[in-house]
């Protein structure tokens, strides 16, 4: 296996693909067409790039950029399914306050999703392992405590949401991104028919890197501690930057590495991919690929990185 280091993520009956600056969207319209948008992306530190290339800064930026595309893109898939009957803007000032209004509108969800992330997900969990304070004195067991209590609520989370009809879809094509990253990073010829039989779970998947979270808050919390709950509540929230820039280095360290220790460190992430993603269908597929050829030279990469061996493969395909 060799790193491709592209990425990207499942939007509304489509995929998004990143190579470096570059990204492209392919979503499969109502009527069975692939309409593919490719755009150059601009980071939240365009004029510091220097930020990007730092180790445990950059998992903090690139983390608020996933976030910013991830919903740019996933806004712009949605947008094939609207109500046919809504009225579009009639003249180019109205669809500039109308694109104007969206963006608003996806600066406030990013900002509300993270709230609503942090509260469920960071401080729930503190309140919810204070509960048992008159059985356990130990601050280290109920931080243990704590941790899995957060791991819980997010697979019960996961398998909620996996129960509605689109989310399904969405975990599909989930996996058809992976299967593609997959199929390229083992040297197989880009098609249908490889991308099907490749693994459907991936070491820098993001879920991978919330698990990666989820675990090193553990570790983190019991170190820093705070005799105020007030303060323990406020720890909890400024170590995110910390929390999230070491999981970045390790996801990043595991998708180019197959030491075992490394591994065995992937193993729960890649355990809670089997939720994420589901086995596409070969239209879904169709759609994935369409998206990575518009960003990426898998052919080049394949020549450069597995030589006589890439092209005995592409041979026997």
């Amino acid at each position: 296996m060799k790193s491709s280091n592209i990425g990207g993520q499942a939007v509304m009956e489509g995929i998004m693909m990143k190579n470096k600056d570059e990204y492209a969207v392919a979503v499969r319209k109502p009527d069975g067409e692939i309409v593919l948008k490719k755009d150059t992306f601009r980071s939240v530190v365009k004029n510091h790039k220097a930020l990007t290339r730092i180790p445990f800064i950059r998992g903090i930026f690139n983390f608020i950029d996933s976030m910013v595309l991830g919903m740019g893109t996933l806004m712009y898939s949605a947008s094939f399914f609207e109500d046919e009957e809504e009225k579009k803007p009639e003249t180019e000032e109205a669809a500039r306050k109308q694109e104007k209004t969206e963006k608003l509108m996806m600066t406030g969800t990013v900002i509300l999703s993270v709230i609503m992330a942090v509260g469920i997900f960071m401080i729930l969990p503190y309140f919810l392992s204070g509960l048992l304070k008159t059985w356990i004195a130990s601050y280290q067991i109920r931080t243990i405590i704590e941790g899995f209590v957060r791991i819980g609520i997010f697979i019960v989370y996961i398998l909620l949401i996996s129960r509605m009809e689109d989310i399904q879809r969405t975990f599909m094509y989930h996996g058809a991104e992976h299967k593609c990253i997959n199929c390229i990073e083992h040297g197989l010829p880009l098609t249908v028919e490889n991308v099907r039989k490749s693994s459907r779970q991936h070491k820098r998947c993001g879920t991978s890197f919330l698990f990666f979270v989820l675990i090193i808050s553990i570790c983190l919390l019991m170190i820093v501690r705070a005799e105020s709950p007030l303060m323990r509540v406020v720890i909890r929230i400024a170590l995110l930057p910390v929390i999230a820039g070491i999981s970045y280095e390790i996801l990043k360290l595991a998708g180019r590495s197959e030491n075992p220790v490394i591994n065995l460190l992937s193993r729960p992430g890649l355990a809670v991919q089997k939720l994420t993603t589901k086995e596409p269908d070969d239209s879904m597929i169709e759609v994935a690929i369409r998206a990575v050829e518009a960003v990426f030279d898998w052919r080049s990469f394949e020549a450069e990185a597995f030589g006589d061996e890439g092209q005995a493969k592409e041979k026997e395909a």
